[in-house]
């Protein structure tokens, strides 16, 4: 290669190394304007700056040869440059970490097209010094094939989604500026519990905190199919051999929890299933319904057994049955329901005891005691209410500012855990109704929780698709997993069941954490991302979108997120060469 080519490279990957300066000293940047935002990561940025270099080494030739062929590259650069303003209008250049931001015009993307120009112009003169028989489109889009090879595509792709899910420029930033959770992370001993802020003094719990990781950790070991819709609810005996789930599709399936085999499907129910429980005797399951059932059947014989009712009407409630349990000796059943109320039934009979009356709107769960004597219930009325079984009367009303959608008592019926639509997590007293602490963690609401059997760790769900687990004695976030409500907790605390976007069921299982794998075992592409086979394209892009918010290493500082986010582009690989497939297998139409 001549020497002039040689300081042409030069130019070029200095320009290269401009680029990623800029990245890291910058952050997250992006373009915004009528067409949306799209965020601008570390290979755009190298990619501009190489692009940049080209156009100074084209001037300098330009310059000293006195060659007027640049002027019409710049001429024809600029015309395109200003074309591409008129289509796409207003847009403006944002990197908000640095608080900078300016519009882009037609005499700014004029002036870009011609730099654009000018480097397509310096690259054919390094091709032409260099004697390499390929045009400067050529090595553009050899370039931009290689860079599509890179990791940092996947960091680019989180960018985009980060940008697109916002309303307004700062909601476009605000996903990606991640700093204070960073340094929450680092900084393990600044624990994640928020103390009441309305409550008379009193002895705050003497807080240890943990510096060391947990030396075992849940891992996805089988996803399970068998609905044709969402899940609902979950149950699982306490045998530990079997749980049921409940759908949307109206069925009530039975599982084998060792081997993940669909044992039996349970029909009856003319609409959606909202909730279900399996007695402890393990003999009966229930399930409640859109259609204001509540529907039993026998688990020996696999017959229906009964709806139950009241009074004379046919329906067990006047409105969705939105939370079903059984109290711990199998003597009673609470639901809870869309009608304002709570119903105790017989838990063998099935006929109704008593109805609860007091709050003012939805009620969404039910709980009950270990010792079966105090019951409580969580309503959209922004209440909970605790309750005697014995005399049906209420003991207390703990008031918040948002709706507990999930409540869960601890095995040794000492504390009550509520999961609210605020996104945070309250510990109260269940005997004095004090509210002990505050959980934050996720950031939208908390719809599913589960407490595993020795009380010191509980498993979170939220809205958005990410589960949590906590050491209830520290506060502290022990691991974050990809999965949707509800959650259960096995009876030897070995199992924890979730559900994946499209309905199907997770099943999570401690292993070493010195095991160098990933969250992801191997399996199917559809199987690692939670989704169905046949799923849209959409569908797979948003799933790869949300793993990847979670396991990125750029934003998960675990150890094994490295190897995590490998599996989910995996399999996000193998969907694009099976979707590439069956498009080169499509006939096209004849001209």
């Amino acid at each position: 290669m001549k020497s002039t080519s040689q300081t042409g490279a030069a130019f070029i990957a200095g320009g290269s190394i401009a680029g990623a300066g800029i990245s890291s000293t910058v952050g997250g940047i992006g373009i915004v304007g009528g067409f949306g935002g799209v965020g601008i990561g570390l290979t755009p940025l190298v990619g501009a700056g190489a692009v940049a270099g080209a156009a100074v080494y084209g001037a300098f030739q330009a310059i000293t040869e006195g060659d007027t062929a640049a002027y019409g590259a710049m001429g024809i650069g600029a015309v395109s440059g200003a074309g591409v303003a008129s289509v796409v209008g207003g847009m403006g250049f944002v990197a908000p970490k640095v608080g900078l931001a300016f519009g882009i015009g037609a005499v700014p993307m004029a002036g870009i097209g011609a730099v654009v120009g000018l480097a397509a112009y310096g690259i054919a003169k390094i091709l032409d010094e260099s004697q390499v028989k390929e045009t400067p489109f050529e090595v553009f889009g050899r370039m931009e094939e290689k860079v599509l090879q890179m990791d940092y595509y996947s960091a680019a792709l989180v960018e985009l989604d980060l940008f697109l899910s916002g309303d307004d420029l700062n909601q476009k930033f605000a996903a990606w500026e991640i700093e204070d959770e960073l340094q929450e992370l680092k900084a393990k001993v600044k624990k994640q519990v928020i103390p009441p802020k309305s409550q008379p003094p009193k002895i705050e719990p003497t807080i240890i905190l943990q510096t060391t990781q947990t030396p075992e950790t849940w891992r996805c070991v089988q996803t399970l199919k068998g609905h044709s819709a969402a899940i609902n609810a979950l149950a699982i005996s306490l045998d530990g051999q079997t749980f049921i789930s409940g759908s949307n599709d109206k069925t009530v399936c039975l599982w084998d929890l060792n081997t993940g085999k669909c044992l039996y499907t349970f029909y009856g129910q003319a609409e959606a299933v909202l909730s279900v429980a399996i007695s402890p005797n393990g003999k009966q399951i229930i399930s409640g319904s859109v259609d204001r059932k509540i529907s039993s059947w026998q688990l020996d014989t696999k017959e229906y057994y009964r709806a139950f009712s009241y009074l004379n009407s046919p329906y067990s409630h006047n409105g969705f049955v939105n939370s079903l349990t059984y109290s711990a000796d199998g003597r009673i059943i609470a639901s809870a329901s869309t009608d304002k109320t709570i119903r105790i039934w017989g838990g063998y009979t099935g006929n109704l005891k008593c109805t609860l009356n007091g709050h003012t709107d939805t009620v969404y769960a039910v709980a009950i005691s270990p010792d079966s004597q105090i019951l409580v219930s969580s309503s959209k009325d922004k209440t909970m209410r605790i309750w005697d079984l014995e005399t049906r009367r209420e003991r207390c009303i703990l008031t918040q500012g948002s709706a507990a959608k999930t409540i869960i008592i601890s095995p040794d019926g000492q504390t009550l855990i509520s999961g609210s639509q605020d996104s945070t997590i309250k510990l109260w007293n269940l005997h004095t109704g004090e509210l002990r602490c505050i959980l934050t963690g996720h950031k939208m609401a908390v719809v599913s929780l589960a407490i595993h059997p020795d009380g010191k760790t509980i498993a979170s769900s939220s809205s958005d698709g990410v589960i949590k687990l906590w050491n209830l004695q520290t506060g502290e976030i022990i691991q974050t997993l990809a999965g949707f409500s509800p959650v259960a907790f096995s009876p030897d605390g070995k199992t924890l069941l979730s559900i994946a976007k499209t309905g199907a069921i997770k099943i999570w299982r401690q292993v070493q954490s010195d095991e160098k794998q990933p969250d992801f075992l191997s399996g199917k592409w559809w199987e690692v991302l939670g989704v169905d086979e046949g799923a849209d394209s959409e569908n797979v892009k948003s799933a790869f979108h949300r793993l990847a918010r979670l396991y990125h290493p750029d934003i998960n500082s675990s150890a094994s997120a490295k190897a995590s986010m490998q599996a989910i582009n995996r399999a996000y690989q193998q969907f694009q060469q099976q979707l590439e497939k069956i498009q080169n297998l499509t006939p096209k139409p004849s001209p």
